[in-house]
């Protein structure tokens, strides 16, 4: 994907999740969303949903930290495959719903996944941006999660190459170039939050990506990753 197709999606992406989501988290229909997870992708998909629920039920009342353990644990599970080849287009952000319910997509589907249950967990969306990077060992832009403890704390990176959870100085591998969240769009010249560079709210015409959060409007994808 380019840097501009990709830091216009995900702006996009965080702008949306956090106008529904970072008030407060919003009580989700487990037994609806379970379903038609299950009806659309497979009895599998019913099995992840759960194990999903099970994440976020039970880590409400942890410490941040092992939070954020528990929900990149969970979904690095996750297996990683193209837009192109799961949905027939080089660039479609899928919900987190369809994430879980087709079991895999690229990294700006795990950040989000990440993202929208933390939020889901309760933690402020002022702690969380959405990454771009370039992954010098890849050659290519990649999507991160990242978490700041306070404004000025060197952030966390949740990321699905890297599994484990490190400091921004320690992944020397990553050079940040945007980030995100429903609020505010960062230029990263550094490993720290970077230059303010405007609102995200000026992305509003993709409000129309809302309409497909709900599970009322997944996606059937061309791939079966069953």
């Amino acid at each position: 994907m380019t840097v501009k197709g990709c830091s216009i999606l995900l702006l996009a992406a965080c702008c949306i999740l956090s106008s529904l989501y970072a008030a407060a988290p919003k009580k989700l229909d487990e037994k609806k969303i379970t379903t038609t997870l299950v009806n659309r992708y497979g009895e599998r998909a019913g099995l992840r949903a759960k194990a999903w629920f099970d994440i976020v039920n039970n880590s409400q009342s942890l410490p941040e930290k092992q939070q954020l353990e528990n929900v990149n644990q969970f979904f690095n599970l996750f297996r990683f495959v193209s837009d192109k080849a799961l949905w027939g287009e080089s660039n479609y952000w899928a919900t987190p719903m369809e994430f879980i319910g087709v079991n895999g997509g690229d990294c700006e589907d795990f950040s989000i996944a990440k993202y929208f249950t933390l939020l889901q967990l309760g933690i402020p969306e002022d702690k969380l941006r959405i990454t771009m990077v370039k992954a010098t060992t890849l050659n290519q832009y990649h999507m991160v999660l990242a978490y700041y403890e306070t404004p000025s704390s060197i952030p966390l990176v949740l990321d699905n190459l890297d599994k484990k959870i490190k400091p921004a100085t320690q992944r020397v591998d990553l050079l940040p170039v945007y980030s995100f969240n429903g609020k505010q769009l960062w230029l990263n010249k550094e490993k720290g939050r970077g230059e303010l560079a405007g609102s995200s709210s000026r992305l509003e015409k993709w409000n129309d990506l809302t309409h497909r959060l709900g599970v009322d409007r997944l996606r059937q994808p061309k791939l079966n990753m069953e």
